[in-house]
């Protein structure tokens, strides 16, 4: 496989085309919406049950453990997507991206509504943690066919408007969430059954993007170019540090500024949400730069941010610097993603795209504990956030320079390899 030439180099039918090199089908609006949907089930949870986790710790304040188990609940899916996607990639690019998603999408409805029937803590736990290995395959099906079925500026676009949806979807959940949770702690796990829904359109309008080979040529697939996909990998798992960060700590920082109305964490969570998406909408427009431009603008953008929260003396200057690294980690995601996976050929794309969710999510799953490590020494949380920004800053510098002198750019690694037929 050869990654050395650059996108602008690329034909223009392998940048802008969107049909099946195969099978000769074009994918549209109603494919892309079907797969932006889907990558948005994820998103659950991680924000779904976090209004109703001090009505958990309630109910099950007698079992031994809870204080441990009860938030494991809300993080444990995001630990197994991180463990179990690179996983998922080895079977997307085994048994075909259409078979898997379909299976994961009942699997999730089953094991997501579990807790509405089941009175074990432990028990819940275990249908959580069933719940993120069916994410892991949900999110690496769903990005790895938005590969798949788009090239060039068409798949630029589907990028930004995966986490212009992920991210809307999250701040629609944490609201949809404390609303159910009024009504009882079981009812939010009603809404996993939302994913069968998309079983019947999934099943009726995704296609497998090419004729899965015979069993023999399955045990062939072609090796995973490390040396190229390395440097991508560790610095989505910093990115998903990053995008994280305010978005499970901005309300505790808020409060410590004296903020004690939901509705005003509400609305400022909402507002950094906004600018998240607006900068993940700019993304199709500004792809055209590159990797190697984009990636120091948004770790720039994000350490400012987070540089000026934490020593914001008001809440204004916190919100302004909360919108800063929003906005940047909007342009991050998608710069990652396409960096990562579009040098990839076909058969190592789901394995690609599985190994990159799981650093991701790893980010994020770690990101509580990142903060607290950092919040012990430096004795508050928003010098926590301002050491991760600084070190934000650094990295935007190096990743400035090296990859700037580097044969082994980003520019270099961009090209959409055409799969072997």
């Amino acid at each position: 496989m050869t990654n050395s030439a650059s996108l602008a180099d690329a034909p223009r039918i392998e940048r802008d085309a969107a049909v099946n090199p195969v099978t000769g089908r074009t994918a549209g609006s109603v494919q892309g919406i079907l797969l932006l949907i889907g990558s948005c089930l994820p998103v659950l949870g991680a924000v779904l049950l976090a209004p109703i986790l001090p009505t958990l710790t309630g109910v099950f304040a007698s079992v031994p453990g809870s204080e441990a188990l009860v938030p494991l609940i809300v993080t444990i899916p995001a630990l197994m997507i991180a463990l179990i996607a690179p996983f998922a990639g080895a079977i997307v690019d085994r048994v075909g991206r259409k078979r898997l998603l379909v299976v994961a999408l009942i699997v999730y409805a089953v094991l997501g509504t579990a807790p509405l029937y089941l009175d074990s803590l432990p028990g819940i736990v275990l249908s959580r943690v069933g719940v993120g290995i069916t994410e892991a395959a949900i999110m690496t099906c769903c990005t790895t066919l938005l590969a798949d079925y788009f090239v060039g500026a068409r798949r630029d676009k589907y990028f930004g408007l995966q986490t212009v949806v992920t991210s809307l979807a999250a701040t629609a959940f944490f609201v949809i969430g404390g609303a159910l949770g009024a009504n009882g702690w079981r009812t939010p796990f009603w809404l996993y059954a939302v994913s069968l829904l998309l079983v019947v359109p999934v099943a009726l309008l995704i296609w497998q993007p090419r004729m899965q080979k015979t069993g023999a040529d399955r045990a062939k697939l072609p090796p995973i170019p490390w040396r190229a996909l390395a440097l991508p990998l560790i610095v989505s798992l910093f990115g998903g540090l990053m995008f994280y960060s305010l978005i499970v700590e901005l309300p505790y920082v808020l409060a410590g500024l004296g903020v004690t109305e939901v509705s005003t964490i509400g609305a400022v969570t909402a507002a950094a949400s906004l600018a998240t998406a607006i900068g993940a909408i700019l993304f199709r427009w500004i792809a055209r730069f590159q990797a190697r431009r984009l990636l120091p603008l948004a770790l720039g953008l994000g350490g400012v941010g987070l540089v000026i929260v934490w020593f914001a003396p008001s809440i204004p200057v916190a919100i302004i610097g909360a919108v800063i690294t929003s906005f940047g980690n909007g342009i991050l995601l998608p710069t990652l993603l396409t960096w990562a996976v579009s040098g990839l050929a076909f058969e190592q794309r789901g394995r690609g795209t599985g190994l990159w969710t799981g650093f991701l999510f790893f980010g994020q799953f770690a990101c509580p504990l990142v903060l607290l490590a950092l919040q012990a020494p430096l004795g508050s949380l928003p010098a926590a956030l301002g050491a991760l920004g600084i070190a934000s800053l650094v990295i935007a510098v190096a990743l400035a320079f090296g990859l700037a002198r580097s044969t082994a750019s980003p520019d270099s690694a961009s090209a959409p390899v055409p799969a072997a037929h």
